[in-house]
């Protein structure tokens, strides 16, 4: 068993506290247009441009904890809200959408832009998943769910930015051994596995307990966690295809939560069109 490198995780969480988090290009040009006419925009407008981009989300929230008001009783979690509490233009202008993801990798790592989207495209799809279910759910907080759910895995965004040939190689290593479990090439290659980086990071940064809590997987026993785990195991297995040989165990523990049968969990997220 590999013994984390505890030296090698403080240094990345130092430099990722550091660096300005990138965002994607689309992200940018949308708000850049928005921004043009932001005397018609509303908070609601420019969330929904901010939670298509796990990375934009994340450097907002460190952005708020970093600069968080004495009078501020109540955690904020919602894009909606940390919109209304720094105010549209102060925002944007506090929060810019740049860097760029792909100036920052550059030409010379394509591939590592590639895997990122793809990443950032399964969080997207995962927080769609996580907010019907806490609808279905009655979770009268289905945002943070949604927004917990495209957070998820958002170490891996970041080191897909910054550690692009080390997150190739951990790709390489899995690719050659199906059996071998993500968190040991993470561990292998990097001295820590990623989800030991997230917390670290979500220490540092001060970000709300209640977004820690919800992307927490040892907590997965309870619904809310457990909802957004599910969402991100569909979203994660269902990219591989949906012939994936994990999903029929999804299904069950999905419908599990959802006290629904495996054959109306598939009803439910479009399997029978995706086929």
């Amino acid at each position: 068993m590999l013994v984390q490198d505890s030296g090698k995780l403080d240094k990345w969480v130092d430099h990722l506290t550091k660096v300005e988090i990138p965002v994607l290009r689309q992200t940018a040009r949308k708000l850049s247009d928005l921004s043009s006419n932001i005397e018609n925009q509303t908070p609601r407008s420019i969330a929904q441009v901010i939670k298509s981009d796990p990375l934009m989300i994340v450097k907002l929230m460190r952005y708020l904890q970093a600069n968080k008001q004495r009078a501020q009783e109540h955690e904020i979690v919602e894009v909606e809200q940390a919109l209304m509490m720094l105010g549209l233009e102060n925002a944007l202008e506090k929060v810019p959408a740049r860097p760029l993801v792909e100036d920052v990798l550059g030409h010379e790592h394509r591939n590592a832009l590639v895997y990122l989207l793809k990443v950032a495209q399964r969080a997207k799809a995962a927080s769609n998943y996580a907010f019907d279910w806490a609808v279905r759910l009655h979770d009268l907080h289905y945002e943070e769910v949604r927004i917990a759910a495209l957070l998820h895995d958002i170490a891996e965004m970041l080191m897909w930015c910054f550690s692009p040939k080390e997150m190739l190689m951990i790709r390489m290593l899995q690719t050659r051994d199906k059996a071998l479990r993500s968190h040991h090439a993470q561990e292998k290659i990097l001295g820590f596995a990623l989800h030991d980086l997230q917390l670290a990071l979500t220490i540092k940064w001060k970000l709300p307990e209640l977004l820690v809590h919800l992307i927490n997987d040892e907590y997965r026993n309870q619904q809310r966690v457990r909802n957004v785990f599910l969402a991100v195991n569909l979203a994660r297995h269902s990219a591989n295809g949906w012939d994936d040989a994990a999903l029929p165990d999804d299904y069950v523990e999905i419908g599990n939560l959802l006290h629904l049968r495996p054959e109306e969990v598939t009803a439910i997220v479009g399997v029978d069109k995706k086929t």
